[in-house]
């Protein structure tokens, strides 16, 4: 990286204000609490916000990059935007005292790319409409995808993490750090076939999607073993897929130090697609699959957008799930009822209600639904408002939405 005394300048005085506030007391508390909702004790739950509109939320400049060279210009966007969440509606997020470098590698792909129209209302804006062709339509052409080579490069790590210390290391250390295992196969299926032939195949052809998912999975397989031959495994996650990641249960008891074993690390996974799927289909065309490699690691996490209050009885079978998601249309007291304080229900508040003009009254309603569902019912909880694909260029609705979350939790922990 060739950067200017003002480039540098820039990064140094934000790497200031970063430090400033990861080493704020209350980072360490919120961590702890984390640890607590993941060991299923009945704490006040976090509040996070991730997936925010950043193009709708720059005002009097507090976004916009100074930097001139191109990487100098995503660190500073990566500063200014966890500066933003801190100074306005930081809620229970935590900033890390350690600016992270994420191991590079490269992926040779399936062989197959998407092909797609989008139709976009805001051309700023990267949430669109899509309309898929189906590349996977005849078994012949499932056959013919590849199975992924990883090839990691360690070359490039060492000189980004030499970057960065060059910069800022002596205000904000430097840690290189691995991956997180996220498994979306349902994601990528629907992207190279379209969801309505998806569907219509569980129904006339069962037999065919069983091929595609097998195949999917011999793929996820392949890439899960490779990440961790290359030791591409990471521990020190600041997210676990926009939620709280903290927990003492990670890694094992006898993990050396060493290369980062499964058995180390969270397993994230979820089948947007099947919400509109029955639950039986849910099982066989996805849980089913995905179980096996759910239980080759420490702990793990299923569900996003898609409801499952109607199949929590299926997801309790995989060994070591620890956290359920809870989306908006999933029935909170029927899921917290299933869930008790055996998993962490993770709910995901209606991102509907900072789209446009924000009404207290309704955000109140929202979080009190799920406080007295999950009290009732022993659940360890967390509230994570995600997937904001708009704030309507409203960007005080976040800081309001965590303003009426807050005195809303107020009211049932006086003490915290």
């Amino acid at each position: 990286m060739s950067i200017s005394a003002n480039d540098r300048a820039a990064l140094r005085e934000l790497a200031k204000r970063v430090a400033e506030a990861a080493a704020s007391p209350v980072n360490a508390k919120r961590v702890q609490r984390s640890k607590d909702t993941h060991s299923l004790k009945p704490v006040r739950p976090l509040v996070w916000l991730d997936e925010i509109p950043w193009h709708e939320m720059d005002f009097d400049g507090l976004l916009t990059p100074r930097c001139e060279d191109e990487e100098a210009r995503a660190i500073e966007i990566g500063f200014r935007r966890l500066l933003m969440r801190w100074d306005y509606f930081q809620a229970d997020m935590v900033v890390s005292p350690y600016f992270y470098v994420d191991k590079a590698y490269t992926d040779s792909g399936i062989g197959l790319d998407v092909s797609e129209d989008v139709l976009a209302v805001d051309r700023s804006n990267n949430i669109v409409s899509h309309r898929y062709v189906d590349q996977l339509d005849t078994p012949e052409k499932v056959d013919a995808l590849e199975i992924p080579v990883l090839t990691a490069d360690p070359a490039l790590d060492e000189r980004r993490v030499d970057q960065a210390e060059s910069l800022f290391g002596d205000i904000l250390p430097v840690r290189l750090r691995g991956h997180l295992i996220y498994y979306a196969p349902w994601d990528t299926i629907g992207r190279l076939r379209g969801v309505e032939n998806c569907l219509i195949d569980m129904a006339e052809r069962p037999e065919f999607i069983h091929r595609i998912v097998a195949k999917f999975t011999e793929i996820g397989t392949a890439r899960i073993n490779q990440m961790v031959q290359l030791d591409l495994l990471g521990l020190e996650l600041s997210s676990l897929h926009c939620t709280p990641p903290y927990t003492n249960e990670l890694p094992a008891p006898d993990w050396d130090g060493g290369r980062v074993r499964l058995k180390d690390v969270w397993f994230r996974g979820m089948a947007q697609l099947f919400a509109a799927a029955s639950p039986a289909m849910h099982e066989e065309f996805d849980i089913a699959y995905m179980r096996p490699l759910m239980e080759r690691c420490g702990l793990s996490y299923y569900g996003c957008c898609e409801p499952l209050d109607r199949v929590i009885p299926y997801l309790k079978k995989v060994s070591n799930l620890r956290k359920i998601g809870v989306s908006p249309w999933a029935n909170a007291r029927s899921s917290a009822e299933q869930i008790g304080g055996d998993y962490v229900f993770a709910r995901k508040p209606n991102p509907a209600l900072v789209a446009g003009t924000l009404d207290p009254g309704a955000v109140r309603a929202d979080i009190m639904e799920t406080v007295e569902a999950c009290q009732a019912n022993g659940c360890p909880y967390e509230f994570v408002l995600k997937d904001i694909s708009t704030v309507g260029y409203k960007p005080g609705n976040l800081v309001e939405w965590v303003r009426v979350v807050e005195r809303t939790l107020d009211e049932y922990y006086p003490e915290d």
